[in-house]
C-alpha cells in the first residue's frame, strides 16, 4: 500500500473512531488530524474540510438482499435478518451507529441517511413493490427498522437488547413482510 493511501486510511479510520465518540459538531479535523498522527493539513489536503470528511467516513453500501431472488413469503424475513447482521453479525458496519446518531442533530448526517434510503432501500423496495405503492412500503420497513436500530443499538433498551436476534427476527419480520406486500390503507397523504 502507498503511502498516500495508507494515510488516506488512518484519516478515515480516525475520523469514524471520533465521530463515533462525539457528536458531529464536536468532532474537529485537528482532533482527527491529532488521532492519525498527522499534521492537520493533511486532512485538508485529502478531504477538503469536515463535510467531505464526514461524507468519505460514512459511505455506506448496505449490500441489500435481492428481493426478486426470495421466495416472496419469506422477503420480509431475509430483510430483518440482514439488517440484524449489519448492526451485529458477521457483516457488521461500523458507520451505522455513526450515522444514526449523527442524523439525529446534524442536517449533513441526516442528508447523507436519507441519500442511503432513496439509493438502496427505496430501490430495492421498487424491485418487489408495485411502483405507484413502493415509496410509502419502503417509508414503512424504515421506520420500523430504524425504530429498533434506535432502541436496541444506540438507547439499549433492556426489553431490546435481551431479545436474541432470532427472537427479533421472530418479532419483525411479519411486521415488515406486511409493508412489503400486504394490503395499504387506500387513504391518501
Amino acid at each position: 500500500m502507498k503511502k498516500s493511501e495508507r494515510t488516506r486510511t488512518a484519516i478515515l479510520a480516525a475520523a469514524r473512531e471520533q465521530f463515533a465518540l462525539h457528536p458531529y459538531d464536536q468532532v474537529s479535523v485537528r482532533a482527527v488530524a491529532t488521532q492519525a498522527q498527522i499534521d492537520p493539513a493533511m486532512v485538508v489536503r485529502y478531504f477538503t474540510n469536515k463535510q467531505t470528511l464526514f461524507a468519505t467516513a460514512v459511505d455506506l453500501d448496505l449490500h441489500l438482499p435481492d428481493l426478486r431472488n426470495v421466495e416472496p413469503g419469506r422477503r420480509g424475513e431475509v430483510l430483518v435478518r440482514h439488517f440484524l447482521d449489519l448492526w451485529e453479525g458477521e457483516e457488521k458496519q461500523t458507520v451505522l451507529p455513526i450515522l444514526l446518531r449523527s442524523a439525529a442533530t446534524h442536517e449533513t448526517a441526516a442528508a447523507r441517511l436519507r441519500e442511503v434510503y432513496v439509493r438502496q432501500l427505496r430501490a430495492m423496495v421498487a424491485t418487489v413493490a408495485p411502483e405507484a405503492e413502493a415509496a410509502r412500503r419502503a417509508g414503512l420497513i424504515c421506520s420500523q427498522l430504524l425504530g429498533v436500530a434506535l432502541t436496541r443499538y444506540l438507547l439499549r433498551l433492556p426489553d431490546m437488547t435481551d431479545r436474541t436476534p432470532d427472537g427479533l427476527v421472530a418479532d419483525l419480520a411479519p411486521v415488515v413482510q406486511a409493508y412489503l406486500s400486504g394490503p395499504l390503507d387506500a387513504a391518501t397523504g
